[in-house]
């Protein structure tokens, strides 16, 4: 395994770059009870940052597995109103959040969707006035990963679980690019760059839509709102203090017109939702929404996304990603989307970042749905990126500019 020293190298990271806790500030880290090791080296390093307070969140998902084995869906819908008050607390104190995430892929393949889908929806109905303060990035958050024995016999099934957790242990340190020499600070500010580069040559263009297409039969045009801005890489809380929300990350990211979509996606990855893996799946949409799909495996799980509520029929997010990243370039495939969507073009269903359209953050509900988002209890990342993805960017005078070519960037 992975020597202390990188351990504590890559705790430093989340902590440094990743949440980017501020003097005074509590930290929030929500992280199973398994990885208590790598979060005692983050409260450490947290607190050698000047961090106020450090809050752990505790759980477990084999206890959550068996909470849906066994009890009721009415038991399972209730949130305490506690509960939602110190989320609340956490909120009004200034918080930062990291997640320190190890699910096993598809943990909940025998428990029923709708279940799972009635308990999440009544989770994110009662908790969807607390969304905002991380959707508009009031304060930092980031999310970082450490393998856990199922997720690792999950990606490497013809080795011995020890040897599988450790490579997965390697894959997760090089993606985040943490060894025994380096500097992965100075190393995260580098590659911030290289993708803000992107960002700001996407925005230059200011297209009014981009049209996909590749071997799987992806055709898609997705337009994007007006006063949109492309982000990636490293953000702003609105209190200015810069952050990394997910680690790793590739991605150049920006908002779709709600109502602008059209034409079919051929998605590229299984996709892991509610514990289940969705594969080799398709959508159809027309003005924005999704008017047909289609899966070889867990239809049902595709189908209790798509329905999830008014908006999780409608995209929320379009990221460009270069087919030879550093994650694809691994040959793994992690079935988890924060890293497999660091691999790919990806596509989400549901709610629209306010960040990636101007005065986004600043603007009400309605205000933000005038100028074209999507409103949704939830955001699902699915993965549509080949090594044949073409990508023209439509300008606002119908010009065309190629953006993607074999499924890279061309500038």
């Amino acid at each position: 395994m992975a020597s202390k020293a990188v351990m504590e190298k890559y705790a430093k990271l989340a902590v440094a770059s990743g949440v980017n806790v501020q003097p005074g500030q509590m930290l929030v880290i929500s992280a199973s009870v398994t990885d208590y090791e790598f979060v005692r080296m983050c409260v450490k390093a947290a607190y050698e940052a000047g961090a106020g307070y450090v809050k752990i969140n505790w759980h477990d998902e084999q206890d959550n597995l068996m909470n849906y084995q066994y009890a009721s869906t009415e038991t399972l819908e209730e949130t305490p109103q506690w509960k939602y008050d110190m989320t609340d607390w956490e909120h009004k104190k200034g918080c930062c959040y990291l997640h320190v995430i190890s699910d096993t892929p598809g943990l909940m393949k025998d428990i029923d969707p709708e279940k799972i889908q009635r308990v999440q929806a009544a989770y994110s109905k009662k908790n969807a006035p607390l969304k905002k303060y991380t959707m508009n990035n009031d304060g930092q958050w980031s999310i970082v990963a450490l393998p856990s024995a199922g997720w690792a016999n999950k990606v490497f099934p013809d080795k011995k679980e020890d040897e599988a957790v450790e490579a997965l242990m390697d894959a997760i340190l090089m993606s985040v690019r943490v060894n025994e020499e380096n500097d992965p600070v100075e190393e995260w500010n580098k590659h911030n760059a290289e993708i803000l580069g992107h960002s700001k040559k996407l925005n230059e263009y200011n297209f009014k839509a981009l049209h996909f297409t590749n071997e799987l039969g992806t055709n898609l045009t997705v337009e994007l709102v007006k006063n949109h801005i492309w982000g990636g890489g490293c953000e702003y809380s609105t209190k200015g203090v810069l952050f990394n929300p997910n680690m790793p990350t590739e991605e150049n990211f920006c908002m779709p017109l709600k109502t602008g979509v059209n034409g079919k996606v051929y998605a590229s990855m299984p996709l892991s939702y509610q514990g289940k893996l969705i594969e080799d799946f398709w959508l159809e949409f027309k003005d924005g929404k999704v008017i047909d799909y289609g899966a070889k495996k867990e239809q049902d799980v595709l189908k209790s996304l798509v329905e999830f509520d008014e908006g999780s029929c409608y995209l929320g997010e379009v990221a460009l990603i270069s087919y030879d990243s550093p994650i694809k370039n691994t040959g793994i495939l992690f079935y988890n989307t924060l890293f497999d969507e660091n691999a790919s073009c990806h596509l989400a269903l549901g709610d629209a970042y306010p960040m990636n359209v101007k005065g986004g953050t600043e603007m009400t509900d309605e205000e933000l749905a005038a100028a074209g988002a999507n409103k949704s209890m939830t955001h699902v990342d699915f993965m549509f990126g080949s090594r044949q993805m073409h990508i023209e960017g439509i300008c606002q005078d119908g010009s065309t500019v190629t953006v993607f070519d074999h499924g890279n960037f061309v500038f």
